[in-house]
């Protein structure tokens, strides 16, 4: 097993302590996201504490299966073989099985090694298929699964060694550094190298993502028609969209493609993680609704790569695409709130069951922008939790509202 220097990594510690918490519980742990969001550095963060609470190097087994020389010509039960013979038969083995989604009958493989005594089992992969299709079938109440995503705006100025406790930072610089460049924990650390490095890394990451885990999988013929929906996609992040007003529109622009295509299209996006997708809730009824989605693209640096620098102008969606995420690691489940004269960017379930609502906004710049983020909030007739996000240095609280600034609360001030 090779863990290497933990000096220059960020702790994710949400991730680790989450994991920490499951240690030698009888579930299988599925830490899932996109490609290069840092589950790897996290199960080699999470082997190093492993040592340091004294479990000995020996009882540690690490698979990446992103290296063919680990699994080609080799069977789900080949490589089960060759791990039960790396077991301890009287003390704890912890098995870690990096993007496990390579291997043919994975499912059996994870099973096999879970129903051995004396394993505590931890896989990654980078496709939300991993669970819910065979995996999930046949672990179904028997794993835990752990969605990782790429470094908050925090833990990005974290991994620049920036003072985040500072708060004479010019922190709207750095945000336009943060989601200029990229969140993924690599592509930070490339960023002394210049921009255009930062650009090629993310575009080869895609280009990965695309022809690997999407266009391959699912075989996707029509790449063009494919490419169009995701830059369509890109190009409206934080607006309502369906598959038949996509396909409607790609059609005006010459690309013929039905509503049910687009629909598979967004699914399988939405599995290998590269957008969030995110419902409407109904503000009266207070349940879920199942048209006009909004879509989140979880590293705002992938635009660049998809849209070009221009979308970068857009910065209110930009500001709201952060906002989602940082929602999501709270650990929230997110909706966009409508009612019939009421829209809300986000309301949100926290862990507990309670509810919270959001509207963010990059400047409240007049009265009528004023009015539109906090009139809409008014209207929502509860008790519960309200705030109004933006970069404005001054705030000023309403009606029991609360206004706050978006840097500081990204950084937990």
């Amino acid at each position: 097993m090779y863990i290497c220097s933990m000096e220059h990594l960020i702790e994710r510690k949400e991730y680790l302590d989450k994991l920490l918490s499951y240690k030698d519980k009888d579930l299988i742990k599925v830490v899932t996201g996109l490609r290069r969001s840092g589950k790897s550095t996290l199960l080699e963060l999470y082997q190093w504490r492993l040592l340091q609470l004294g479990i000995d190097k020996d009882q540690l087994v690490f698979y990446n299966f992103e290296l063919p020389e680990k699994y080609v010509n080799k069977s789900w039960s080949d490589l089960y073989f060759e791990i039960k013979q790396a077991l301890h038969p009287d003390k704890m083995n912890y098995i870690f099985l990096d993007e496990v989604q390579n291997i043919p009958h994975f499912e059996k493989l994870v099973d096999g090694l879970y129903a051995s005594d004396f394993t505590d089992v931890y896989v990654t992969g980078s496709n939300a298929f991993l669970l819910s299709s065979e995996l999930g079938t046949l672990l179904s109440g028997r794993y835990i699964e752990i969605s990782m995503l790429p470094f908050s705006f925090k833990e990005y100025l974290q991994a620049r060694q920036i003072d985040v406790s500072n708060r004479y930072l010019n922190f709207e610089a750095l945000f336009f550094d943060y989601v200029n460049e990229t969140s993924l924990p690599k592509g930070v650390a490339l960023r002394e190298g210049g921009y255009d490095n930062i650009i090629e890394y993310l575009d080869a990451i895609f280009t990965t993502i695309v022809e690997k885990d999407i266009t391959q999988r699912y075989r996707i013929n029509d790449k063009r028609a494919f490419m169009n929906t995701v830059k369509f996609i890109a190009s409206t992040i934080g607006s309502p969209v369906s598959p038949s007003s996509i396909a409607n529109t790609l059609k005006h622009d010459g690309q013929q493609i039905h509503h049910a295509t687009v629909e598979n299209y967004l699914r399988y996006l939405v599995a290998s993680f590269v957008f969030y997708k995110v419902n409407r809730f109904d503000l009266k009824g207070k349940k879920q609704l199942a048209t006009l989605e909004k879509y989140y693209l979880v590293d705002a640096g992938l635009l660049n790569v998809l849209v070009g620098r221009d979308r970068m102008s857009d910065r209110g969606h930009i500001l709201e695409n952060c906002v989602y995420f940082e929602l999501l690691r709270r650990g929230n489940r997110v909706w966009t709130g409508t009612a019939r004269s009421v829209e809300v960017d986000f309301v949100c379930k926290d862990r507990e069951g309670g509810l919270a609502y959001y509207q963010v906004a990059w400047l409240l710049s007049n009265e009528d922008t004023a009015e539109r983020e906090f009139g809409a909030l008014e209207k929502i007739d509860d008790n519960y939790p309200k705030f109004v996000l933006t970069t404005d240095s001054f705030t000023q609280d309403r009606n029991g509202i609360k206004h706050l600034n978006v840097f500081q609360w990204l950084l937990g001030f």
